[in-house]
Parts: structure tokens; sequence; C-alpha cells
């Protein structure tokens, strides 16, 4: 497959997405009514969120390794609750901390930590920022309005980073003139990318954030490296460590211990 540098990538998701998104809408008949007072937050999700964050969780992951990225964005529910704290007046608890704790410990047995790549330095701190850019768009989120669906905010933020990544594509639009785009393979990593991870999960992502506090959806985040590691066991037939075990006990842990004792 032609390597596709992130910011063409992202784009490409993101253009596939707000198709998806939009026919939806319209399949759906939603009302959108847009509260001026709204615009500049809804840019600013879209700019922090969908482009940057995005953006440079690509470019971490390019320079530095999978695995890298795992750990450095596992960073991510802890921001989540400081910036909830700072921005929403959310409670700073005991059991938010111990929660996090023991999830991102969960990540670091599971994934390990290897700092590995053709520019480790310059990947964990776009991996970083990642982190830190995700986290204030989910509680900016929730700074929205009822008057939004899942589904619009995330047409607005996805329609937002079009526009922004739009002039750097153009500016170098020989690199899309480079993908076949005729390829089944690449159509199919495409759509994926665009339908399944960026349409479908941002929603899911976005309804989330309006249903359950900004400090317990971040936890969910951290479930990812357990989905990866399965897929990787049934699709590509890679072993599962004890370290797998035991750092699912504790993310699912975490979880559930957020839950039941966080009122």
């Amino acid at each position: 497959m032609v390597h596709v540098p992130p910011v063409e990538l992202v784009w490409l998701r993101y253009l596939i997405a707000i198709i998806v998104l939009i026919l939806i809408s319209l399949i759906r008949k939603e009302k959108w009514t847009v509260n001026k007072t709204d615009l500049k937050l809804i840019f600013l999700i879209g700019l922090i969120g969908n482009t940057i964050s995005i953006v440079t969780q690509e470019t971490g992951t390019w320079l530095s390794s999978a695995q890298t990225g795992a750990v450095i964005t596992s960073a991510t529910p802890t921001f989540m609750i400081l910036f909830a704290w700072w921005l929403l007046k959310e409670k700073l608890t005991r059991i938010k901390v111990l929660s996090v704790i023991m999830a991102t410990s969960g990540v670091i047995c599971i994934v390990g930590i290897h700092l590995t790549g053709h520019n480790v330095l310059l990947g964990v701190l776009s991996l970083i920022v990642a982190a830190l850019t995700w986290a204030l768009m989910s509680v900016l989120i929730k700074k929205l309005s009822g008057n939004y669906t899942a589904l619009q905010v995330t047409i607005m933020s996805a329609l937002v980073a079009i526009i922004c990544l739009s002039p750097v594509v153009i500016a170098d639009h020989q690199v899309l003139r480079r993908i076949d785009f005729f390829n089944p393979i690449i159509i199919l990593c495409l759509l994926y990318l665009g339908v399944v991870s960026t349409a479908l999960a941002f929603v899911m992502w976005n309804r989330g954030l309006h249903l359950v506090s900004a400090g317990k959806s971040g936890l969910f985040f951290l479930l990812q490296p357990i989905v990866g590691t399965l897929l990787g066991w049934l699709l590509l037939n890679e072993k599962l460590t004890w370290g797998f075990l035991v750092g699912s006990c504790l993310i699912i842990g975490s979880v559930w211990v957020a839950i039941r004792f966080e009122t």
C-alpha cells in the first residue's frame, strides 16, 4: 500500500466520514438549529480534537511505534479528569485517581514500555499533544448545549477539520495523486478508517460523553489496547501473554471501581 502521510490520511478519513454522516442525518430527518453563541465552541472542538489531536496521534505513532502510542495516550483519562475539574467543576476524588492509576498500569502491562521508532523524541512529544488535545476536546463537548445530537456534533467538528486540513492537502496535492484509489485493498482500508473508526466511533464517543461524566468516560478510552490485542490474537495469530490478562483485569477493574463507587 502506498504510504499516506498523516495529514492526508486524516483528511481522507474525515472526507469519507462526513459523507456517511450527512447521509445518515438526512435519512433520520434531523432538525438543525445552530446557535451563534455555540459557533466558537464548535470550531474549537473541531480544531483541537478532530484536527490537532488526530494529526499529532497519527504523526506520533508514525515517528515512534504503536506500542509507544498506546502508552503515551493512556494519559488521556488523567488529562480529562483535570480538565473536567478545571472547566466543568467536576470533583477530583480519590476514586477517580485510583481508577486512572489502575487503568494506566493495565495499559503498561499489556503493551509494555518500548520507546522505539526512527524519531522517538518527536514522536513522544506529538503523542503527548494528542493526549492533551483529545482530553480537552472531550471536556469541551460536554459544555455544548443539549440542542445537538451526537451525530450533529460529529458532523460539525469533522467539517471544521476538513476545512483546516484542506489548505495543506491542496498545497501538496501530488501525494493524493500517487495513491491508487482503484486498488480494492486501499479502498477497503480507507472505507474502514472513514466509516468505522471515524464516523461510527466518533458518534458513539460523543454520545457517551453526554451520558457519562468526563472522569468516567476517559477510562473507556483505555479499553483500546484490550480490543487491539484480542484482534491481533484472532486475526494475526499473536500470542496472549500474562501481561495482557493482568492488564485487562486492571483496566476493566478500573471502570468497575469508577462506576460502582463514584457517585
